[in-house]
Protein backbone atom coordinates (compact mmCIF):
# COMPACT_ATOMS: atom_id res chain seq x y z
CA UNK A 1 0.00 0.00 0.00
CA UNK A 2 2.64 2.56 0.77
CA UNK A 3 5.75 2.66 -1.62
CA UNK A 4 9.00 1.85 -0.72
CA UNK A 5 10.03 5.57 -0.86
CA UNK A 6 7.43 5.82 2.12
CA UNK A 7 9.25 2.83 3.59
CA UNK A 8 12.39 4.42 3.74
CA UNK A 9 11.67 7.61 5.09
CA UNK A 10 10.14 6.68 7.95
CA UNK A 11 12.84 3.81 8.52
CA UNK A 12 15.53 6.69 8.55
CA UNK A 13 13.05 9.07 10.31
CA UNK A 14 12.44 6.81 13.65
CA UNK A 15 16.18 6.05 13.34
CA UNK A 16 17.28 9.63 13.48
CA UNK A 17 14.51 9.69 16.54
CA UNK A 18 16.44 7.08 18.10
CA UNK A 19 19.23 7.96 17.76
CA UNK A 20 19.02 11.81 19.77
CA UNK A 21 20.75 14.67 18.92
CA UNK A 22 23.56 12.89 17.44
CA UNK A 23 24.25 13.94 13.71
CA UNK A 24 24.34 10.45 11.46
CA UNK A 25 25.83 9.84 8.24
CA UNK A 26 23.95 9.15 5.32
CA UNK A 27 26.20 6.09 5.72
CA UNK A 28 25.26 5.14 9.35
CA UNK A 29 21.51 5.49 8.68
CA UNK A 30 21.56 3.58 5.23
CA UNK A 31 23.66 0.78 7.04
CA UNK A 32 21.16 0.35 9.95
CA UNK A 33 17.74 0.85 8.27
CA UNK A 34 19.14 -1.48 5.50
CA UNK A 35 17.79 1.09 2.47
CA UNK A 36 20.67 1.61 -0.08
CA UNK A 37 22.64 4.73 0.72
CA UNK A 38 22.12 6.59 -3.16
CA UNK A 39 18.65 6.06 -2.85
CA UNK A 40 18.41 7.24 1.05
CA UNK A 41 20.60 10.39 0.44
CA UNK A 42 17.51 11.02 -2.39
CA UNK A 43 15.10 10.25 0.49
CA UNK A 44 16.88 12.84 3.02
CA UNK A 45 17.19 15.56 1.04
CA UNK A 46 13.24 15.57 0.71
CA UNK A 47 13.18 14.89 4.36
CA UNK A 48 15.83 18.27 4.38
CA UNK A 49 13.29 20.67 1.87
CA UNK A 50 10.55 19.78 4.56
CA UNK A 51 11.73 20.48 7.50
CA UNK A 52 12.12 17.54 9.23
CA UNK A 53 15.91 16.59 8.61
CA UNK A 54 18.51 18.66 8.88
CA UNK A 55 21.97 18.12 7.51
CA UNK A 56 25.52 19.70 8.35
CA UNK A 57 28.67 18.99 5.61
CA UNK A 58 31.74 18.30 7.75
CA UNK A 59 33.65 16.24 10.28
CA UNK A 60 30.98 16.45 12.94
CA UNK A 61 28.03 16.50 10.41
CA UNK A 62 25.43 14.46 9.73
CA UNK A 63 21.86 14.35 9.56
CA UNK A 64 19.61 14.60 12.60
CA UNK A 65 15.76 15.10 13.04
CA UNK A 66 14.98 19.34 12.81
CA UNK A 67 12.15 19.07 15.14
CA UNK A 68 11.47 17.13 18.36
CA UNK A 69 10.46 13.53 17.39
CA UNK A 70 6.91 14.50 19.29
CA UNK A 71 5.70 16.76 16.82
CA UNK A 72 6.54 14.72 13.99
CA UNK A 73 3.72 12.49 12.82
CA UNK A 74 3.60 9.61 10.64
CA UNK A 75 1.53 10.61 8.32
CA UNK A 76 3.71 14.12 7.49
CA UNK A 77 7.24 12.06 6.67
CA UNK A 78 4.90 9.53 3.79
CA UNK A 79 3.46 12.85 2.78
CA UNK A 80 6.56 14.25 2.18
CA UNK A 81 7.86 11.45 -0.12
CA UNK A 82 4.79 9.88 -1.32
CA UNK A 83 1.69 11.76 -0.39
CA UNK A 84 -1.54 9.92 0.34
CA UNK A 85 -4.10 10.66 -2.23
CA UNK A 86 -7.77 11.26 -1.50
CA UNK A 87 -10.84 10.78 -3.92
CA UNK A 88 -12.34 13.61 -3.79
CA UNK A 89 -14.28 13.37 -7.75
CA UNK A 90 -14.76 10.61 -10.04
CA UNK A 91 -11.57 8.75 -10.90
CA UNK A 92 -13.30 7.71 -13.95
CA UNK A 93 -14.34 11.31 -14.40
CA UNK A 94 -18.07 10.58 -15.07
CA UNK A 95 -20.28 13.00 -15.03
CA UNK A 96 -23.10 11.28 -13.56
CA UNK A 97 -20.46 10.94 -9.82
CA UNK A 98 -19.85 14.97 -10.21
CA UNK A 99 -22.07 15.73 -7.20
CA UNK A 100 -21.10 12.71 -5.18
CA UNK A 101 -19.02 9.80 -4.97
CA UNK A 102 -20.29 6.31 -6.00
CA UNK A 103 -20.60 4.15 -3.25
CA UNK A 104 -17.17 2.62 -4.39
CA UNK A 105 -15.56 5.19 -4.36
CA UNK A 106 -17.02 6.75 -1.23
CA UNK A 107 -15.93 3.24 0.67
CA UNK A 108 -12.55 3.62 -0.80
CA UNK A 109 -12.17 7.74 0.21
CA UNK A 110 -13.15 6.45 4.50
CA UNK A 111 -10.53 4.07 3.83
CA UNK A 112 -8.13 6.53 2.69
CA UNK A 113 -9.79 8.86 5.47
CA UNK A 114 -9.02 6.04 8.45
CA UNK A 115 -5.33 5.80 7.08
CA UNK A 116 -4.43 9.62 7.22
CA UNK A 117 -6.14 9.95 10.61
CA UNK A 118 -4.52 7.02 12.32
CA UNK A 119 -0.96 7.97 11.01
CA UNK A 120 -2.05 11.53 11.62
CA UNK A 121 -1.93 10.66 15.19
CA UNK A 122 1.24 8.68 15.38
CA UNK A 123 4.34 10.46 16.29
CA UNK A 124 7.75 9.69 16.23
CA UNK A 125 8.25 9.39 19.38
CA UNK A 126 5.47 7.14 20.43
CA UNK A 127 7.35 4.53 17.63
CA UNK A 128 10.52 5.08 19.89
CA UNK A 129 8.14 4.76 23.58
CA UNK A 130 6.37 1.63 23.25
CA UNK A 131 7.91 -0.39 26.34
CA UNK A 132 9.56 -3.55 24.98
CA UNK A 133 9.02 -3.31 21.37
CA UNK A 134 11.59 -2.22 19.12
CA UNK A 135 10.27 0.06 16.85
CA UNK A 136 11.69 -1.21 13.55
CA UNK A 137 12.36 -4.59 11.94
CA UNK A 138 15.78 -5.65 13.77
CA UNK A 139 18.57 -6.19 11.47
CA UNK A 140 22.10 -7.46 12.55
CA UNK A 141 22.97 -4.55 10.77
CA UNK A 142 20.55 -2.05 12.90
CA UNK A 143 22.12 -4.02 16.21
CA UNK A 144 25.60 -2.97 15.54
CA UNK A 145 24.66 0.63 14.45
CA UNK A 146 22.84 1.59 17.24
CA UNK A 147 25.74 1.00 19.76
Amino acid sequence: MFSLTAEYALRAAVWLAQSGDIPRTNQEIAEATQVPASYLSKVLQALGRAGIVRGARGKRGGFELARPAAGLTILEIVNTVDPIHRIETCPLGLESHRAQLCPLHRRMDQAMETIERTLGGATLAEMCEQPGARPLCETSASRSAAR
